[in-house]
């Protein structure tokens, strides 16, 4: 009977335990559940903070743009001889303050959120790649417009550019390889839509255009700055810290746009190239045409 007793009270001190550990382990995932959902709530803050901030930025220089140009248009009303530079000038900083002022963008994305979305498109198309067998070229191939140019990765060594390039999938036998649609194609696109006159056909001019377009307009990059050689058909552009990270990853958005650039202002395919530079954040775009 003393055994028996001694038993239950063993069982019953067991049961006790695994109680406690249990209410344990529920009350750590619950302190989890909070902390994650404060963290969240400070995240949501710092966000607002930083666009409010941002917005602050835009618009004091929206202010400061209205002053001159009131004290130039003032001057201009008071001092005759230099009326007409004074007066264009005041025309020219209410117009800019304006401009700044309703312009001010309302929501600003981080880059490493933009760079957290294109790494897992980027491992994806990778990873179809691979498991293709696809080799390590990727040319970007015209059609009617920005939004019709396409990637092309072969297959097989010696290739023949697809006729049916509506994709994903290409499998005739010198064909065979992947057809996708760019990320930089719809960043041209947009970019084409800023332009009074479509892309120069000249590679020089067109190189210029487009290192201008991915640094100022997108600030994809911080600088951009194109070697071209017309008769060996290639223009190598430095880029100098990509918003997106390492470049030579699968359709990277600052070499897909160049490359798809060249492609539309030359209507040709483009072999597209990337390497490091000499500096950790510099990055080598090279871009080969068939030479006229």
């Amino acid at each position: 009977m003393t055994q028996s007793t001694d038993d239950l009270d063993r069982t019953d001190s067991r049961l006790s335990q695994s109680d406690d550990a249990a209410a344990g382990s529920s009350s750590d995932r619950d302190e989890a559940a909070a902390r994650a959902e404060l963290l969240a709530e400070e995240n949501a803050r710092l966000r607002a903070e930083y666009a409010r901030a941002m917005r602050g930025t835009y618009r004091r220089t929206a202010r400061w743009l209205a002053v001159v140009g009131v004290l130039a248009a003032l001057g201009g009303g008071l001092f005759s001889d230099g009326r007409n530079v004074l007066f264009a000038l005041g025309a020219t900083g209410l117009f800019g303050a304006i401009l700044t002022y309703y312009l001010t963008p309302g929501r600003f994305v981080a880059a490493d959120v933009g760079d957290c979305v294109y790494a897992a498109a980027a491992t994806n198309a990778q990873a179809l790649a691979d498991e293709l067998a696809l080799r390590d070229e990727r040319l970007y191939l015209p059609g009617t417009g920005a939004s019709s140019i396409r990637l092309f990765v072969p297959q097989r060594a010696e290739y023949t550019l697809p006729d049916d390039r509506s994709g994903p999938i290409s499998t005739r036998s010198a064909e065979r390889g992947l057809v996708l649609a760019p990320t930089g194609g719809r960043l041209l696109a947009e970019f084409e839509r800023t332009l009074d006159e479509p892309l120069p056909a000249e590679p020089t001019a067109a190189a210029t255009r487009l290192a201008d377009g991915l640094v100022e307009q997108f600030e994809l990059a911080t600088s951009a700055d194109p070697a071209v050689d017309a008769d060996d058909g290639r223009a190598t552009i430095a880029v100098e810290s990509s918003a997106f990270g390492d470049v030579d990853r699968f359709d990277h958005p600052v070499a897909s746009f160049l490359a798809a650039g060249f492609a539309d202002a030359l209507d040709q395919s483009i072999e597209l190239e990337v390497d490091p530079g000499e500096e950790r954040t510099e990055w080598l775009i090279t871009c080969r045409w068939e030479p006229a």
